[in-house]
């Protein structure tokens, strides 16, 4: 089973560098496991590695997806599968690195199928959301897999039609086929780093990062996508940071508003993604600042068949 290191964790708190400096010495090739820097013209408010970042270390599965196009984690296991088998034929090691824990987590350990899809069923949800848009299936949803409608965006058509078509071909919720699914198989065997640091200083961290990504221009960087055609209601554009400047443009708030809303949600964002990764399995969490225990446990899981075992579950 082909091997590779992972490495996860909250935003803002410094994966990309870590990750970088980690590949250097591993002589490794970072695939990015980000369900939002996959899209092209979108580099300020996704925090995407620069091109000096991309030349340290080559990056794969970061810009190269129009904004308008869907995506999702069948998706990014297919490319993420192709490039670890590219990686490691040119004798290099796959590095993953991001803060999409379902991503991470359907790499590692696989996506429930589900029955296979009944074409009348399909054609007539996709039919009912060219005419009456996401938001109406959603409430659809709401009635039937209530648990799903939480975790699925109302403007995210695909995965909206796919929890509807599981339940309406099965007559069971997908959200209780993936409870029952529990990702416990391995495609990978994988040794898995959770990046973490005190909380206050990671919520600071947070603030101050949301000031640089003003100041380097996240209102134009919006402003721009938006003359280019590019609609604040698609999915991509009401992530953090894109919505809430959309929020500013639409004059819904005030642009100071927009930023006390857009620091707000993304401290909590990232709390949400620590509760999400402290149930993953098998997760060595580590210092942000503790690359050197990295690099030497990284180095003997490589070596050996041994993986080190999980350190104390940290919870912020």
């Amino acid at each position: 089973m082909t091997k590779i290191i992972t490495i996860c964790g909250p935003t803002g708190i410094g994966k990309t560098g870590f990750a970088i400096a980690l590949a250097r010495e591993l002589n490794g090739e970072i695939i990015g496991a980000d369900s939002m820097q996959i899209y092209k013209y979108m580099d300020i408010g996704t925090a995407k590695p620069d091109a000096r970042e991309r030349q340290l270390a080559r990056h794969h599965l970061v810009d190269f997806l129009d904004p308008a196009d869907s995506f999702d984690a069948k998706q990014f296991t297919t490319l993420a599968d192709q490039a670890i088998s590219d990686i490691v034929k040119r004798g290099r090691q796959p590095v993953v690195a991001g803060g999409t824990g379902f991503y991470i987590r359907a790499l590692l350990h696989g996506l429930f199928r589900g029955e296979p899809a009944c074409p009348a069923t399909l054609d007539k949800l996709n039919q009912t959301l060219e005419e009456n848009g996401g938001p109406a299936l959603h409430e659809q949803l709401k009635t039937c897999d209530p648990r799903a409608a939480e975790k699925i965006h109302p403007n995210d058509g695909f995965r909206i039609v796919r929890a509807l078509e599981v339940f309406l071909t099965t007559g069971v919720p997908i959200s209780h086929c993936r409870q029952i699914h529990d990702f416990k198989s391995n495609r990978y065997q994988s040794l898995t780093f959770g990046l973490h640091m005190d909380r206050k200083l990671l919520y600071d961290r947070i603030n101050q990062r949301v000031d640089m990504m003003m100041a380097e221009g996240l209102l134009d960087e919006v402003e721009n996508l938006v003359s280019q055609g590019y609609s604040l209601e698609l999915k991509s554009m009401q992530s953090i940071g894109y919505r809430h400047m959309g929020m500013y443009i639409k004059g819904e708030v005030s642009l100071e508003e927009a930023v006390r809303l857009l620091k707000r949600d993304t401290r909590r964002y990232a709390k949400r993604q620590f509760t999400w990764f402290n149930k993953e399995k098998n997760l060595i969490w580590i210092d942000v600042k503790e690359l050197e225990k990295a690099v030497e446990t990284a180095k003997d899981f490589l070596n050996t068949l041994v993986l080190s075992p999980p350190q104390k579950r940290v919870i912020l």
